[in-house]
């Protein structure tokens, strides 16, 4: 970490952890694509609960990333007793927390999808999907901690064998519970909730026993005001991130929903399109931060500098063709998820749109990642917040009024390019403090 040439070092990194995210996004991705096959609405219940989903993945990466940027400083600073204790304590700790939340939420699901904006006609299918996706809720937050913890340790591709466990088999499951065992949208959520307990117990067997990565032990966790302070220094950027991600689709699905159950659907397939290609961007980001993380603890600057140039200027690369060609086959890209007309027409638009704004967002999130990994909660948390609260709240005020339907799709490409503005300034004041 600290004398491997940094550029091939962060490559080597990258290549699973862009596995490991694309198959995130991939989860979602076959759960779309199968429903498209039962309906808009079948479609636009699966867009509702994904705020719920944030939410999951907010505590899994909150703990995750919250212990494992200060596992891989205590590492690089050669403190391996501190590393074992933290490891235990986020996981548990994260385990723990969802499986109340998750408790609550089940008593009141009924409820809770009218507020996550389901119209009468999608609330059946939302409730259905939602069961099932909160009783795997505690195997998904597990499974994201030991994701992010083993990537801070440098074992990205043990990671991503878990992770891509569960995907495969989420792909042949979707297809045998919708359609072979009648069971509709509650089928995709069952085979969802299946893979995600399958990614939890491969990673916690298989990546945590190996000698060269930090084992996890009920007799190492050690929860203190102190760990919880260096967990939330570290993990608030992503859990910020993540929770404005679901107010910001709860209340775009609330304003959407007064266009019809079609513009839910469209809005939802352009999501997923987005963060798929998002997604190697996230993974080459995420190869750097272990190297960022260990050279800052080991206080080799230079490097740090070195390798967040390095990632930048590929992640840029990489999503700007990303966005011609997804801006150029848009309409193709729709009618992938859902053959109907309304959906294809309201999806190219928003796609299109988003393609404006995606090459910028390689700034956004490296800059987010370096200010978390080294414990710039303060900027990094600002950052995380602007993205998808700070400005997108506003537009989407604004702009609803006074475009309709198009000045929803319009709000979010506007909030990443304010975003990209403000980021600017603050990683370069972080940059030039490294010396």
């Amino acid at each position: 970490m600290t004398t491997a040439p940094v550029h091939r070092l962060i490559v080597s990194l990258a290549m699973p952890s862009i596995a490991i995210m694309l198959i995130s996004a991939f989860y979602n991705m076959v759960d779309t694509f199968f429903v498209g096959f039962l309906g808009t609405s079948e479609v636009a219940a699966i867009g509702v609960v994904f705020p719920l989903m944030a939410v999951i993945q907010a505590i899994g990466f909150f703990f995750g990333q919250g212990s494992g940027n200060y596992i891989s400083r205590a590492l690089g600073a050669q403190d391996r007793e501190q590393a074992y204790r933290m490891a235990s304590t986020g996981l548990l700790s994260g385990v723990i927390l969802m499986t109340v939340v998750a408790a609550v939420c089940l008593l009141e699901r009924d409820r809770l999808v009218f507020l996550l904006g389901a119209t009468d006609t999608i609330r059946p299918y939302a409730v259905d999907y939602m069961f099932y996706i909160l009783m795997a809720s505690p195997f998904m937050v597990g499974a994201n901690v030991l994701n992010q913890q083993l990537r801070f340790q440098g074992s990205a591709s043990i990671a991503m064998v878990g992770m891509i466990s569960g995907a495969v088999l989420n792909i042949f499951l979707d297809p045998l519970f919708i359609f072979g065992f009648d069971m509709h949208v509650t089928g995709a959520a069952v085979a969802t909730m299946i893979s995600q307990m399958a990614s939890f117990f491969i990673l916690l067997l298989y990546g945590t026993t190996r000698k060269e990565n930090v084992p996890i032990k009920v007799r190492s966790f050690s929860p203190s005001l102190a760990r919880y302070k260096e967990i939330f220094r570290g993990g608030i950027p992503s859990l910020l991130r993540q929770s404005m991600l679901s107010i910001a689709t709860i209340v775009t699905n609330h304003l959407a929903g007064n266009y019809g159950d079609a513009a839910i659907a469209a809005i939802t397939i352009v999501n997923r399109i987005c963060v798929f290609a998002n997604s190697t961007m996230l993974g080459f980001g995420q190869g750097f931060q272990p190297v960022c993380g260990f050279n800052y603890g080991a206080r080799l600057y230079g490097r740090l500098r070195d390798g967040f140039w390095f990632a930048f200027r590929v992640a840029f690369g990489g999503l700007a063709v990303a966005a011609v060609l997804l801006a150029v086959f848009a309409p193709e890209a729709i009618a992938l998820f859902r053959d109907d007309a309304d959906v294809i027409r309201i999806g190219t638009i928003g796609l299109r749109l988003s393609c404006i704004s995606l090459p910028f967002s390689a700034w956004i999130v490296m800059s987010n990642m370096l200010m978390q990994t080294i414990g710039q909660a303060k900027y990094a948390s600002l950052l995380a917040m602007s993205r998808q609260g700070i400005f997108l709240f506003p537009a989407l005020l604004v702009l609803t009024p006074a475009f309709g339907l198009i000045g929803i799709q319009m709000a979010t490409p506007i909030a990443d390019m304010l975003s990209f503005t403000l980021a600017i300034p603050l990683a370069m004041r972080v940059l030039k403090s490294l010396k």
